[in-house]
């Protein structure tokens, strides 16, 4: 069985390249962390078949709530990133949401709609 874990961002915030990779990195980190509690087999799992992600895009920071609510009743973990202020946007920003790392299925049930960053 597949695994993976989506960062899902805004598109709106218009982020460079390079704080869009730092939040992301960011959001990877915390959802692992949030797992090796949580969800300690699909980490697991996840980690023995290559840890694949995918980054996602929505409009706005409204459309992430949703997609976690979704994501925790369907069992996942979850991590949402809110920067610190120190470069391009106010501090409390709220830049992505990840889901995962679970089974690929359940996964894009609750993402699968998304388009790719």
């Amino acid at each position: 069985m597949a695994y993976k874990m989506v960062i899902v961002a805004r598109k709106d915030l218009d982020l460079s390249k390079g704080k869009l990779a730092a939040q992301v990195g960011h959001a990877a980190v915390e959802c692992t962390l949030k797992a090796q509690k949580y969800a300690k087999d699909a980490l697991a799992e996840w980690l023995s078949v290559g840890q694949m992600k995918a980054v996602l895009k929505v409009q706005s920071e409204k459309e992430f709530y949703p997609l976690k609510q979704a994501a925790e009743r369907a069992g996942l973990c979850t991590a949402l990133i809110t920067d610190a202020g120190h470069t391009e946007i106010p501090a409390g920003t709220v830049t992505v949401l990840a889901i995962g790392p679970g089974p690929e299925s359940t996964v894009d049930k609750v993402t699968g709609h998304l388009s790719l960053l």
